[in-house]
């Protein structure tokens, strides 16, 4: 419950942040452009705070904090007085239409750039791109791994940490190879002095919900010695109902010695709806546990055991550690450049979406979005504005999209206009916006299907 709460918390917090800026950047423009503004809101429904300000607005907080409006005064809505009719949202040129609708998914992707710009004023701890081994059968089978390499570059991109290397080889799904350059971590992450391999990804298929795309290419992250100690013991698993705690050291698994996690993990995963007997020490003494591993889906489908258990492990060599930390001028730079390559990758996975590369199913929905503002604000406030960033994003684009009831489909309407020299009649925007309503509400129907999937 306390996990739902705060999920929901941080959820209205981050949309609301957004909504704001998105309504704002439509505000700011239109009164740039001497439209009055009758309405601006945060929420859809019933108002619980109000305000009408210096400026003849009404600034509005509503209940159900989902999207937002700014009112504008405009003849096709409503009667405008002859006195103000030059005041008018429709009595302005059409480029003066066309600033004040693009002015909301343009405010997102500043936002984003100030988001990343803060993030980065204050420093992101993160992990280099470092594999110690390959899997058998995948894409990444012919790279021989003798000692920790370091991913330098995926498809001539420099890539610094493992977000980077996500983004860009998310860019590449659906090619028929992927370009990965690597060095011995020892040395320098010149690509000079790397081997680059071409990976075969024809047949590479990547599902988001049962691992990220680097594990999907068959590399394996390197990760400091794991101890038999137990760190983490889920309250809702299995291992926590059978009476497994944290600091349990593993000494057994049906009466055999306790050998490697992996092992230990291979034999949970063989042993859904099994009893397994787990020795452990605790405090001194012996301990013998019976477990019944819960089932679940695995990534090609079968079904694997699970008992909620993580080990503790070494700390992480220096060498390996990253601080992304700029100052105040630096760090506009990177925040701006970070800020275009979201916006790229984005586009490119809608493309993808089109064009059948990239499944339906990788939709998300607000549940999603909760879950992630959830998990992104316990991590710490640099989490945090990095999350705000990528949805603010996301957001921008999506309101980009030419359909007519988001603010792309009004500037495809504006961009007709202005070739053809006059409005697109108002039947055919009525027909464009019923259809387009119901493509936004069969996209929405379908990452709200995805979400509760997931779930």
């Amino acid at each position: 419950m306390i996990d739902f709460l705060w999920n929901l918390g941080s959820f209205v917090i981050a949309l609301g942040i957004l909504i704001a800026a998105h309504e704002y950047g439509h505000f700011w423009v239109a009164r740039r452009c001497g439209v009055k503004v009758e309405r601006f809101s945060i929420g859809f429904g019933k108002a619980i705070w109000r305000r009408v300000g210096k400026d003849g607005t009404e600034y509005v907080l509503a209940m159900i904090p989902l999207g937002g409006y700014v009112k504008m005064l405009d003849e096709r809505v409503d009667e405008v007085p002859e006195e103000l009719k030059d005041q008018a949202f429709n009595r302005k040129t059409v480029w003066q239409r066309i600033a004040i609708v693009a002015a909301g998914p343009m405010a997102n992707f500043m936002f984003a750039i100030v988001a990343l710009y803060f993030m980065y004023l204050i420093g992101v701890p993160a992990l280099k791109p470092v594999i110690d081994a390959t899997r058998l059968d995948s894409p990444a089978a012919q790279i021989q791994i003798d000692e920790p390499m370091l991913i330098t570059s995926v498809e001539g991109k420099r890539v610094r940490n493992w977000e980077e290397v996500t983004y860009a080889l998310v860019s590449e799904i659906g090619e028929p190879h992927i370009d990965i350059t690597m060095t011995p971590l020892q040395y320098s992450a010149d690509d000079a002095l790397g081997t680059k391999y071409r990976l075969n990804t024809e047949s590479w298929e990547f599902n988001p919900d049962k691992e990220s795309p680097i594990a999907s290419l068959g590399l394996n992250f390197y990760r400091p010695e794991i101890t038999p100690v137990l760190g983490l013991v889920s309250p809702d698993g299995a291992a926590a109902a059978a009476g497994l705690k944290v600091g349990d050291t593993l000494v057994a698994v049906d009466n055999v010695p306790y050998g490697e996690w992996d092992d230990f993990v291979s034999k949970i995963k063989a042993s859904a709806n099994q009893t397994v007997l787990i020795t452990v020490r605790r405090a001194g003494e012996q301990l013998q546990i019976k477990v019944i591993p819960s089932e679940r889906e695995g990534p090609q489908g079968q079904i694997e055991g699970v008992i909620g258990v993580a080990p503790t492990q070494a700390d992480w060599p220096e060498n390996m550690k990253l601080q992304l930390e700029y100052g105040f001028i630096e760090s506009f730079g990177v925040a701006t450049d970070k800020t275009w390559q979201l916006i790229s990758v984005s586009f490119k996975m809608i493309g993808k979406l089109i064009t059948g590369d990239l499944s339906v199913k990788n939709l998300s929905g607000p549940i999603s979005i909760a879950q992630g503002a959830g998990s992104s604000a316990s991590y710490g406030l640099v989490y945090f504005l990095g999350f705000l960033a990528l949805i603010s994003v996301n957001l921008g684009i999506i309101n980009l999209l030419p359909l007519p009831v988001l603010d792309g489909g009004h500037l495809l309407y504006y961009f007709i206009e202005v070739i053809t020299g006059r409005p697109v009649p108002e039947k055919v925007q009525e027909i464009g916006f019923r259809f387009g309503a119901a493509m936004l509400l069969m996209l929405m129907s379908v990452a709200l299907f995805n979400d509760f999937s997931r779930l």
